[in-house]
């Protein structure tokens, strides 16, 4: 059964979070940092990257030292503050198009070495142990990873009337999202709380699997227990994730012209011009394409009738019969001729880079479901790479996680 755990939290005063939040380091353009840092005192920007001026002539354990510092400046200064006792926090995500609430609690690593909290997707050794290598130095998160829980009608129903009470902080961003964050300190609330999650058999990591990774790796090869075995999470429902597909761009047609490219796709599809329509799959098996100045649909003609839940993957199918058939890849985490377009953004941003002439052809996929990811998840197997892109996407600085 799935345990989560109150924490005592750090967080900033309620007068600057607005200014302290910031999205994650990198989303934002050296531009965009510069400016940021430099008339911006408060943002957590300063502490995830103390270096920036110039961070490529600082090892990574010593920024990693430095980074503990700043934060450690930053609590000297009152900027941020830290829960007297353990607390959970209710947070909710507003955009124009969305709304997300969920809770934010520690999750055990027991459960993850368990395997009561599930993973789908697969982790890269390198960025798993350099994470580790962050929070053995830092010795702190603000990321936390998000996890689904199946849909409990207690909970929702609790989680509706908790937000009659006054949070601890409602503000906006530049990204035209509204935040706002509750405290939950009754001792009642977070005990019924953590007896309802109790009774839930299995969570599922939708985003951070490597950051859950990397606390179980220091977790584990920390002999004295001197660090948490727990790791921050967003806790939200099944039905209030959102996902996206990640859309495919390739550089080049691997030495086939149009016309071959066009013929080869019409042995697995039915291929149909669509010219200037922005079209892009309604469901399974259908894929959109974007080549040569024109919009593609391209239906699959025979559906996969194995069980394999692999097979069943639109993200698999399109790497069976195109990618790697024809266009000639392999490794599709670390091969330079494909990159990837999360589904978020609008297929107009796929047509514009073909367009500028750095890719020669786009694809467009049709999002995986909640219940794809559970199965792939239930039988120990790993997604392909880039299959999902999953929101929400937490602030950092808002919530901090100290170890």
């Amino acid at each position: 059964m799935a345990k989560i755990i109150p924490f005592n939290g750090l967080r900033p005063t309620s007068d600057k979070v607005s200014l302290v939040s910031c999205r994650s380091f990198e989303d934002y353009t050296a531009v965009e940092i510069a400016y940021l840092l430099d008339y911006n005192p408060f943002s957590f920007l300063h502490v995830l990257n103390p270096a920036y001026v110039n961070p490529q002539k600082v090892s990574a354990d010593k920024r990693f030292k430095m980074v503990h510092a700043k934060l450690n400046d930053y609590k000297k200064e009152r900027v941020l503050i830290k829960e007297v006792n353990p607390v959970l926090y209710l947070y909710q995500i507003e955009s124009k198009n969305s709304q997300f609430t969920g809770i934010v609690a520690g999750t055990s690593i027991e459960d993850y070495q368990n395997n009561i909290i599930k993973r789908h997707e697969d982790t890269l050794e390198y960025r798993v142990n350099l994470f580790k290598e962050y929070l053995n130095h830092t010795q702190f998160n603000t990321e936390p990873v998000l996890m689904m829980y199946p849909d409990q009608e207690d909970i929702s129903a609790w989680i509706n009337t908790y937000k009659l009470n006054k949070p601890i902080y409602n503000f906006s961003t530049v990204e035209k999202e509204k935040h706002t964050v509750w405290r939950i300190s009754d001792v009642d609330d977070i005990t019924w709380l953590c007896n309802q999650f109790n009774q839930i058999k299995e969570l599922y990591i939708a985003d951070g699997h490597h950051r859950f990774a990397s606390a179980d790796l220091l977790q584990s090869s920390n002999p004295t227990g001197t660090f948490e075995s727990a790791v921050m999470t967003y806790l939200i429902a099944e039905s209030n994730i959102k996902i996206y597909e990640f859309n495919r761009i390739i550089h080049d047609l691997n030495n086939h012209t149009k016309e071959d490219f066009l013929d080869l796709l019409k042995h697995k599809f039915n291929v149909k011009n669509k010219g200037q329509q922005l079209w892009k799959p309604s469901k399974k098996f259908e894929f959109g394409m974007y080549l040569d100045g024109e919009f593609y649909s391209l239906k699959l003609k025979d559906k996969p009738e194995n069980s394999d839940i692999l097979q069943q993957l639109d993200a698999q199918v399109l790497y069976d019969l195109v990618l790697h058939p024809i266009l000639g890849l392999d490794d599709l985490r670390n091969d330079a001729r494909i990159d990837y377009l999360p589904g978020n953004q609008s297929i107009v941003a796929i047509k514009e880079v073909v367009d500028e002439g750095e890719y020669e052809v786009g694809f467009m996929l049709y999002p995986t479901n909640v219940e794809e990811i559970k199965k792939v998840a239930d039988n120990a197997l790993i997604m392909p790479p880039k299959s999902t892109y999953i929101e929400p996407k937490f602030m950092n600085g808002v919530l901090i996680y100290e170890i």
